[in-house]
């Protein structure tokens, strides 16, 4: 069958037009035309486009860590759990720490050997902006069952990474109050490095050096 085409000014075109009944339900089509060009599964690849755009639009990387608490959790007002993040910087710090031989008490001689195996947090009044953020290393021995809340990081089995120690950070309740979803990092900076508070919902305002903070 001669078909002859005529769109808005371009020359007539010859050629033999194929249209297969059988193919109607994927659409298939093919055009055979005198230039030996071929079009055919035009929808279907249109629709293949559109599929692919779509993944890569909403394709997003699996987190492979996780926040957890290991013990004694703590309800907010709205009475949903507090809780905080150990990023995987901070972890990996926390690992080389809790990792290293234990440090003696040079101050007395009989003094025992110290292992630290945690990082504690504490919210105190003071500061340039009411409330400031102190850090300590601590041993086991040092957290309080009834009083401090304990939040470990725990690696993907099936990660190659190598963080296979439980990093732990501390908290007591009015402290947790007050940081209640922020992320524990570990940043270098000229100045040096150092575990430092990020994204803290509660707080309006922080100094420049990030230790002190205010509140609504």
């Amino acid at each position: 069958m001669i078909v002859r085409c005529l769109v808005e000014g371009i020359a007539p075109l010859r050629g033999s037009l194929s249209y297969s009944l059988k193919d109607c339900s994927r659409t298939h089509y093919k055009a055979c035309a005198t230039s030996g060009l071929r079009y055919s599964n035009v929808a279907r690849i249109s629709r293949q486009q559109q599929t692919n755009s779509t993944r890569r639009q909403f394709s997003t990387s699996v987190t492979r860590y996780a926040t957890a608490v290991r013990h004694n959790p703590r309800l907010g007002e709205d009475g949903k759990e507090m809780t905080i993040t150990i990023s995987e910087r901070a972890a990996r710090r926390l690992k080389k720490i809790v990792s290293s031989p234990p440090k003696k008490n040079s101050l007395t001689s009989s003094a025992k050997d110290t292992h630290d195996s945690h990082l504690r947090v504490t919210v105190t009044a003071g500061g340039c902006h009411g409330f400031q953020y102190l850090m300590n290393l601590e041993s086991q021995d040092k957290i309080n069952d009834a009083d401090d809340t304990v939040f470990e990081y725990n690696p993907d089995e099936s990660d190659p990474s190598g963080i296979d120690v439980k990093a732990q950070v501390v908290m007591d309740e009015p402290s947790l109050e007050l940081l209640k979803g922020s992320t524990i990092d570990f940043t270098t900076e000229l100045i040096g490095s150092q575990f430092k508070i990020v994204g803290n919902p509660r707080a309006t305002s922080s100094c420049g050096c990030g230790t002190s903070f205010d509140i609504e």
